[in-house]
């Protein structure tokens, strides 16, 4: 069962784990059968990515074009069996571009793994 403990030590978890730029560890919360929306793509529901393997390269992709990434003033936040953090990410791009971001991510739990993960961020013009 998933209670609100449960879901807001995953949550930091996580974050703590994507600070770390820890993949496996991060991928140690995800069920076999999860999923990844991310911010951008092509479809209303942004890129998605489904199952570990692509889930991975998925999150992996934020290391790679941002490799200082960091989640700071991350809050948590839980209803049910969703889990919610909010962040700001700050980076440099793999161009040299500076990155500043508030977003959040909204966790889906089943069993006490993350079966889906949706990704959202401000639009900075």
């Amino acid at each position: 069962m998933d209670t609100d403990a449960h879901i807001l030590a995953s949550l930091q978890g996580l974050a703590d784990a994507f600070n770390a730029h820890d993949i496996e560890k991060v991928m140690s919360y995800f069920a076999a059968d999860c999923s990844l929306d991310m911010p951008r793509g092509r479809e209303p529901h942004g890129t998605r990515f489904e199952g570990l393997d692509q889930v991975r390269k998925g999150l992996m992709g934020r290391f790679e074009s941002t490799p200082d990434v960091h989640y700071a003033g991350v809050e948590h936040f839980v209803s049910g069996s969703c889990g919610i953090s909010k962040w700001l990410l700050t980076g440099t791009k793999s161009d040299g571009e500076r990155i500043r971001v508030r977003g959040c991510d909204f966790y889906t739990f089943r069993n006490r793994q993350v079966i889906r993960k949706d990704s959202y961020w401000k639009i900075v013009e």
